[in-house]
């Protein structure tokens, strides 16, 4: 090959006009729902954790250097889902991606655009050799309200989808941000998931993403393709998770549940930046900790810079504070992985919410108490936001004797906590003091011999 061959070539593959396939590690399993209809798990039956992070732009906006840039990151911090949008919101019908290129040909979905989906192709590749699965929304949920969706072309537009995506890492995610609120756009809908099962086979697990304050479960809670629903608690600090949370976790039939989109770190809370501020990580744990606890099945977080993507010559979106790349690394985004390592270092599967736990006021704001156990009672985590002294049934641990351990949601590190009677009730106070300091309180049966939490899961790391 000459010089000049070469450099065409070299050119060419770094502005993704060559159809350059990312290594694939291994193929992900199939994901399904657990038997008891409360978890996701493997198709083997061992639990999945979900761990979102929302990049809605990610197929929009970055180039294949910037997209491996910010998965490889996800995937080293131990996200295991990738929740990002085929039809953006952000003028993703008008504004081509970083290579030129539009996702649909004539704004038609039934002519999708090849090369668009080529880039498209790439990420998912790259994402699922590096260990992440794609929740894939087909469109944000404003082309269904300005009618860019109909029930008219939806259908093809989700067999498209489905076919192409059949032997890929991917979670449907339908919605986006916007209510399925009238007939024609619940007809939309469920063209949509139509076409996806058609073409899929029905290989892939499907949910939706509701506006702010909501669930998929307010409208679309007996569907039979929905496999379970996502909230969106929305924005601000001021929010009670567990209550949600709780709501859709007894519905009938039994769905499992989650939030799909609660507060971003370092996002205006309220949208309302000079009167209340932004976000911290602090916020972003509790909220974490609550959802889990209360009931659901894993958790998204979100970063305000990252899920549009913001660098330098882009208009902002209610104000970040950070270009993207720099907010990869922020706290938030580092310690939530702590809360997929303890839930994978007990028991999953036999998991339940009980309040019931505690002797003394769990509080009902700020500094709620929020608590979980095994189902036959061989262990129990009880979140700790703040550092109050709060008392414990321990009956509810079953054996002799109780081995106590405090975990930290800031550093993932474990702490003896004694050796207790399983009997009565006990008081426990946290380690450190301060109003951010939060700790989750571990019970274990003695004598099912378990490690320190966290530990099995960053053992697999």
């Amino acid at each position: 090959m000459s010089l000049a061959r070469a450099m065409r070539f070299l050119c060419l593959l770094a502005c993704g006009a060559l159809p350059v396939a990312p290594a694939r590690a291994h193929d992900l399993p199939r994901l399904k729902v657990s038997d008891n209809k409360r978890f996701l798990v493997k198709e083997d039956g061992s639990p999945f954790f979900y761990l979102g992070d929302t990049a809605w732009e990610l197929f929009h906006r970055l180039n294949r250097e910037d997209a491996d840039r910010y998965l490889r990151d996800r995937a080293a911090k131990r996200f295991t889902v990738i929740q990002a949008v085929v039809l953006a919101e952000l003028d993703g019908l008008k504004v081509a991606n970083a290579y030129g290129h539009l996702p649909l040909k004539d704004g038609d979905p039934r002519k999708p655009n090849e090369d668009y989906f080529k880039h498209v192709d790439w990420i998912v590749d790259r994402a699922e050799a590096l260990g992440l699965y794609v929740g894939m929304l087909p469109t944000w949920g404003e082309w269904v309200n300005r009618k860019v969706l109909t029930p008219a072309n939806a259908e093809a537009y989700g067999d498209f989808l489905g076919r192409r995506y059949k032997d890929k890492a991917i979670i449907w995610i339908l919605g986006g941000d916007r209510a399925p609120d009238s007939e024609e756009k619940l007809a939309t809908y469920r063209a949509l998931a139509a076409g996806l099962r058609k073409g899929d086979g029905g290989r892939h697990l499907m949910t939706y993403h509701p506006p702010g304050g909501a669930s998929s479960a307010n409208w679309l809670h007996n569907e039979n393709w929905l496999d379970f629903n996502m909230q969106q608690n929305g924005h601000d600090t001021e929010r009670r998770p567990w209550e949600p949370i709780g709501r859709d976790y007894d519905r009938k039939p039994t769905k499992p549940v989650f939030d799909g989109e609660p507060l971003y770190e370092d996002h205006p809370i309220a949208f309302r930046a000079r009167d209340k501020g932004y976000s911290n990580a602090a916020d972003i744990r509790k909220i974490a900790y609550w959802g889990v606890f209360a009931g659901g099945h894993g958790y998204t977080y979100g970063n305000h810079a990252v899920w549009q993507m913001y660098a330098p010559k882009r208009d902002p979106v209610n104000g970040p504070l950070t270009y993207w790349y720099d907010a990869l690394n922020h706290p938030g985004a580092r310690q939530v992985r702590h809360l997929r390592d303890l839930m994978e270092s007990r028991p999953v599967l036999t998991r339940i919410p009980d309040q019931s736990l505690l002797a003394s006021d769990a509080s009902s704001g700020s500094k709620r108490i929020q608590a979980t156990r095994d189902a036959d009672g061989r262990y129990a985590m009880i979140y700790v936001p703040a550092s109050r002294t709060f008392a414990v049934h321990m009956d509810k641990i079953k054996g002799g004797k109780v081995k106590a351990w405090w975990y930290s949601p800031r550093t993932g590190k474990a702490e003896s906590a004694g050796i207790h009677p399983a009997s009565g009730t006990h008081s426990f106070t946290p380690p450190d003091e301060g109003e951010n300091i939060d700790w989750v309180l571990v019970l274990d049966d003695e004598t099912a011999s378990f490690p320190p939490p966290g530990t099995v899961a960053k053992e697999r790391k």
